[in-house]
């Protein structure tokens, strides 16, 4: 089955089965339109809002953000230990993983289902007449599905690096055959425009009240920049959007104590930036499942290894409620992430909270040479965490420091494997999977493209070495 006709399913069953990203609403009872021309899908605010909502929700479906891809960036790093008996997980935490692996393969799909929805929303908005769509709620729809669409291209680049470029509505099961796959500079190249054609449609929180957690703003936008321009090493770009969030702090702050912003069933506290949203009954988030024992209902698939228990409960001079509220264990012994607890499943997924752009600051002015500066942005996150300021000194130090400090801070979180490839770490700290006295091949720092794809459509080619 193509990516295009997955793509072309999906968007109908965004029109019929989408949910608000908002604390307090509803699904929206829409009929279902499989069998109705495409042209007649959106059509007024209503099937407009839809469309949108059907973004969101492709945005924390389970192969997205609701699970699976954000398992790649906790599982390839080095916090985690695989417990289970799907062996394909022990892949990604053998840095081994084979195109034939149904992850990559759940991932891809569901990013271009993302991908395409937003399109379809870019594409069909801009024309709808209806007087309750007025302009300013056109561009917001639109400049959210631009953001949106930025995110997954973002999210596709730094896991397999350059891939097809599609910015289309897919209309037919072929309609995306035979598009090569661009590079990933031209990839984050993409991502870059979607971010500043979003930018301007999006309301001006200089003029309104945008302080939305659980749909794009223009304040998501920033975080995005931020989060892009670290990766890209702008520093002076990364700081210069790190900075706005962070001297927001009327609506943005790191709360505490650290388990403030996820312990207690809260929702969209000060600390998030953006969050996604599931009411664990029609929205459920699969993450619980996968890191709660049997003792709570789930099955531990992972669990935080020993090098992460060790770190998190002898962090010098933790306050109580500090970082190892990230973990639990069962009789003392074993031991389970807890960050996902909510039974069942209506756990928020963190896409940006404001501790990151503190540290993305921090990189950025650690790398720009103003240390003093980036030992404030770092001690404020240690701070929070009840811990001492960091005794880092050189550039060198305080750029170990603030690894460290990501490496706890979102422990539980899509970041560790993907700090570490873009830092050029990771070839230093993991080993290659075929042999165990040679350093991680360069060409596993990104993952294979999925088989399935690769067998229906002869333009895109493999990744180097896989």
């Amino acid at each position: 089955m193509s990516t295009a006709y997955l793509k072309t399913v999906a968007f109908f069953a965004s029109i019929a089965v989408a949910f608000s990203v908002s604390a307090c609403a509803d699904f929206l009872d829409v009929e279902p339109r499989e069998s109705i021309a495409d042209d007649l899908t959106v059509t007024d605010q209503k099937s407009a809002a839809t469309a949108l909502n059907g973004v969101y929700s492709a945005l924390a479906s389970g192969g997205y953000y609701g699970t699976s891809f954000q398992s790649i960036g906790y599982l390839t790093g080095d916090n985690v230990q695989w417990t289970g008996t799907q062996s394909q997980v022990q892949e990604f935490i053998n840095h081994n993983v084979r195109a034939d692996n149904s992850t990559i393969s759940t991932v891809w799909s569901a990013i271009y289902v993302t991908i395409n929805r937003a399109n379809h929303v870019i594409s069909k908005v801009p024309a709808v007449t209806d007087p309750l769509l007025t302009e300013a709620l056109r561009n917001q729809y639109v400049g959210e599905a631009y953001f949106l669409r930025a995110l997954a291209y973002f999210d596709l680049a730094r896991t397999f690096g350059g891939v097809p470029i599609i910015t289309e509505p897919t209309l037919s099961a072929t309609a995306n055959q035979g598009i090569p796959r661009a590079t990933q500079a031209e990839t984050y190249a993409q991502v870059l425009r979607d971010l500043e054609t979003a930018e301007p449609l999006l309301p001006n929180p200089a003029t309104v009240a945008t302080n939305d957690r659980y749909r794009a703003t223009r304040k998501t936008v920033w975080a995005l920049k931020a989060r892009l321009y670290l990766y890209q090493q702008n520093w002076a770009l990364a700081e210069e959007y790190a900075t706005r969030l962070i001297s927001d702090n009327a609506n943005y702050q790191l709360v505490a104590p650290f388990n403030a912003w996820f312990t207690g069933n809260v929702r969209g506290t000060r600390e998030s930036v953006f969050e996604l949203f599931y009411n664990g009954t029609t929205e459920v988030n699969g993450h619980r499942g996968q890191w709660q024992p049997t003792v709570n209902g789930g099955t531990r698939q992972w669990a935080p290894n020993q090098a992460l228990v060790s770190l998190l409960t002898t962090e010098p001079n933790n306050a109580a409620n500090g970082r190892s509220a990230l973990i639990a264990a069962v009789n003392n012994t074993t031991w389970y992430g807890n960050l996902y607890y909510r039974s069942p499943g209506s756990d928020p997924s963190y896409i940006f909270r404001i501790a990151e752009l503190y540290l993305i600051r921090a990189e950025a002015l650690a790398q720009q040479g103003k240390l003093p500066e980036a030992l404030a942005d770092l001690n404020a996150v240690r701070g929070r965490a009840g811990l001492e300021a960091s005794p880092a000194a050189t550039p060198e130090e305080v750029l170990l420091a603030i690894e460290q400090e990501r490496r706890l801070e979102f422990a539980l979180e899509p970041h560790r494997w993907f700090d570490l490839v873009r830092t050029g770490r990771a070839t230093a700290l993991f080993k290659d999977p075929l042999d165990v006295n040679a350093p991680l091949p360069s060409f596993r720092l990104v993952l294979p493209i999925p088989i399935s794809q690769l067998q229906v459509d002869a333009a895109l080619k493999q990744n180097e070495g896989y």
